[in-house]
This record gives C-alpha cells, sequence and structure tokens, in this order.
C-alpha cells in the first residue's frame, strides 16, 4: 500500500500485483533451474514480464516428465482424450480476456483483432478434439491379402515429441502445433516463441486446472535454439516439429535428430488463420499391422 494525500485527507492506493510467469513441467510450475530470466516486451518496446530463460537441464526434465506420462496418455481411450481436449477447450473459454490482452501486447494487434485470434485459437482446440476418435478409421483400415489371414493396420502414436512454437503467431499458431500431437497420443515439450512467450506459458495455467495429466505437455521459454539443441540430440525424444525454426536452425537440429532417427517435420509456410488438414495429426503416428488367421470352418476348408 502507498499512501496519497487527497482533499486534507490520507487515502491508501492499491499497489498492483504483477504476474510471476513460470515454466510448465510434468504438471508443476518451477522455475528455470538456472534462476536465469529475460525481459519480454511488447510490439512497442514496452516491458511486460520477466520470463523464465530455461537450460539444458530444464529441457532434459522435460523430457523425463513426458516420457512418464506417455504410458498413460497414449493408453487412454481416443474418445477419453477427446473428452479431456474439450475441456481445455471449456477452460480457455473462460479466461479469453486475459489471452486477448496478451496476445495483442504480444503481436501488436488491436484488441478486437487480437480476441478474433484468441477465438479461433480456442476453435482449433475443439476441432482437434473432435478428431481424437475419427483419425484411426482415415489412416487405418483391412488391407487385402493372400492367404487366410486379417490383416489390419492401425495407427499408433510416436512417442514424445518437441516442439518449436510458431515465432510470430504465438496463441493460434501454438495451438495449431501442440494440440494434434496430444490429440493422436503423443507427449509434447514445447518450446514457446522466443519473443512472445507470456500466451504459451499462460497456456500452461489453463493446462493444469483441466483434466489433462501431469507431463503431457510441457512448457519451456527462453532461447530457441538454446533449449532446442539438447532436445534434439536427446536420445528419449522419438520425433521434433520444426515450426518456429529459421532455416539455419533447422537444419543443424535435423542433423543433431539424425542420431536417434527422430521423425522430423520440417518448418514450412503456413497461414494459422485457415482450416488445417490431418497432415499435423499424421505427422507423428506410427503404423501398426497386425496378422490374424481366419481359421477354417468345419472339414470342407471353407474359411471366414
Amino acid at each position: 500500500m502507498s499512501t496519497v494525500e487527497k482533499s486534507g485527507k490520507t487515502e491508501q492506493q492499491r499497489l498492483s500485483v504483477f504476474k510471476t510467469y513460470k515454466l510448465y513441467v510434468g504438471g508443476k510450475f518451477p522455475r528455470s533451474e538456472s534462476g536465469r530470466v529475460y525481459e519480454v516486451t511488447d510490439s512497442k518496446g514496452k516491458w511486460l514480464a520477466n520470463a523464465p530463460r530455461s537450460s539444458r537441464k530444464d529441457a532434459r526434465d522435460a523430457v523425463v516428465a513426458a516420457r512418464k506420462a506417455f504410458g498413460g496418455w497414449s493408453g487412454a481411450t481416443a474418445y477419453n482424450r477427446g473428452q479431456i481436449l474439450y475441456r481445455i477447450a471449456e477452460m480457455l473459454e473462460g479466461r479469453k480476456d486475459q489471452f486477448a490482452r496478451e496476445v495483442a501486447d504480444a503481436e501488436g494487434l488491436s484488441k478486437s483483432k487480437a480476441a478474433a485470434v484468441v477465438d479461433a485459437a480456442i476453435d482449433r482446440w475443439v476441432w482437434y478434439a473432435g478428431w481424437t476418435d475419427k483419425i484411426a478409421q482415415v489412416v487405418g483400415g483391412a488391407n487385402p491379402v493372400a492367404g487366410p489371414y486379417f490383416n489390419l493396420s492401425s495407427p499408433e502414436p510416436t512417442g514424445v515429441v518437441t516442439v518449436l512454437a510458431p515465432q510470430e503467431s504465438s496463441f493460434l499458431g501454438l495451438i495449431s502445433v501442440v494440440a494434434p500431437v496430444i490429440a493422436t497420443g503423443n507427449t509434447v515439450i514445447v518450446i514457446a516463441s522466443e519473443n512472445s512467450p507470456l500466451p504459451a506459458l499462460s497456456l500452461g495455467e489453463v493446462l493444469a486446472t483441466s483434466d489433462l495429466p501431469g507431463g503431457v505437455v510441457n512448457i519451456l521459454s527462453g532461447r530457441t535454439a538454446e533449449i532446442a539443441a539438447p532436445l534434439a540430440a536427446h536420445q528419449d525424444v522419438n520425433a521434433i516439429d520444426l515450426a518456429g525454426a529459421d532455416d539455419v536452425l533447422a537444419k543443424d537440429l535435423e542433423i543433431a535428430a539424425a542420431d536417434n532417427l527422430k521423425r522430423v517435420l520440417r518448418p514450412q509456410p503456413v497461414d494459422y488463420t485457415e482450416t488445417p488438414g490431418i497432415d499435423r495429426l499424421t505427422a507423428f503416428l506410427e503404423t501398426k499391422t497386425v496378422w490374424h488367421p481366419t481359421g477354417s470352418l468345419g472339414a470342407g476348408g471353407s474359411s471366414y
């Protein structure tokens, strides 16, 4: 509290409580292990907050959390994953004003345009929630084979995926690359936009208050190249999406990722305002094919 003199009376003025942004790892909100922060400013250079500057140790901790959560998340029914993603959209809907302010500051948009971006991001999340129990019918199926066998192909999640969030689209782009990864049963380590990480860090608060198990999504902020390098080389990371990398960084990370044959999605021009296809849903899926004998029906040798 501070005091001011007004008309001969002493009045107290309340001091604002500044928001402390933290990482989101394993369902918890740690500060960076290094204790480092960096200044985040708006499009006009005005200070907004100090964001954690993640270290290599933070990246390794995020991999451990993502791997621990993978079994339960990938083993959940597709319908249940859809319910949880829809619950996240509900939580986002209740905090639209906060995200609109953060997007406006991050991207230099007017309030009305920022609100439209947030609405589109929530709609995008709902869109992917609806795909969780449908993608298997699109990319799986029964295969015709010679012989008395059933031959069935079904999609399975790749595993732990690192995602470099888009640098310019701090919220709509972020959700467009994160939602499809977890919708298909993967767990994810997100490297937030380096210059505009606040919407991503706030997303962690929404995830923590939804039904999403801790560790399914882990959010790091800091210098993109510094965090991405150890994750690209990490032996327990199965895939990497380079959406937020420039050409030079993407090439370096792709070389590092080759050591354990990571699946790599290279950066490409994307208009995140357009309705997405299913490319990002299928980018981090593997196909499992099962052969099963059909058996025989009686002495005649007929089969089904």
